[in-house]
C-alpha cells in the first residue's frame, strides 16, 4: 500500500457449497477475483506444498480467478517491478484506484539489492 496500490483483503477463506474450508488467498481482490500470492522457497521444495498448490491453482483456474505470485526476489530485488506487476493486474481488472502513478513511499522499506 506504500506504493500506492489499493488496501486488499487478507487471509481470505473460500468454502465449498457445504461451508467447509477449501483454501485461503493471503492477499486478493475478490470484487476483481484477483490473488497476490507469496510463494517462498517451501513452494518449490515441499512436495506436499507443491502439490497443494497445482490444486489450489486447478481451482483458480476453473473459478477463472487470477493470479499474481510474489517471490523474495521480487521483493528484494525486483521491487519496483514486482509494484508494478501487481498495479497493471489490478488494471486489467478494472480497479479504478490503480490508475496513478506509484507512490515513492515504499522505496525506504525495500531497497533494491
Amino acid at each position: 500500500m506504500l506504493g500506492g496500490l489499493p488496501e486488499r483483503k487478507v487471509n481470505v477463506a473460500v468454502r465449498d457449497a457445504e461451508g467447509r474450508l477449501l483454501f485461503r488467498f493471503a492477499l486478493c481482490h475478490p470484487e476483481l477475483k484477483l490473488i497476490v500470492e507469496y510463494d517462498g522457497r517451501q513452494h518449490a521444495e515441499d512436495t506436499d506444498q507443491w502439490l497443494s498448490d497445482i490444486q489450489r491453482r486447478e481451482w483458480i483456474d476453473d473459478e477463472r480467478w487470477r493470479i499474481r505470485i510474489v517471490t523474495s526476489h521480487g521483493l528484494f530485488r525486483e521491487p519496483e517491478q514486482t509494484l508494478r506487476r501487481i498495479q497493471s493486474a489490478l488494471r486489467r481488472h478494472g480497479h479504478r484506484g490503480a490508475r496513478g502513478p506509484l507512490s515513492d513511499a515504499w522505496r525506504p522499506h525495500f531497497t533494491a539489492r
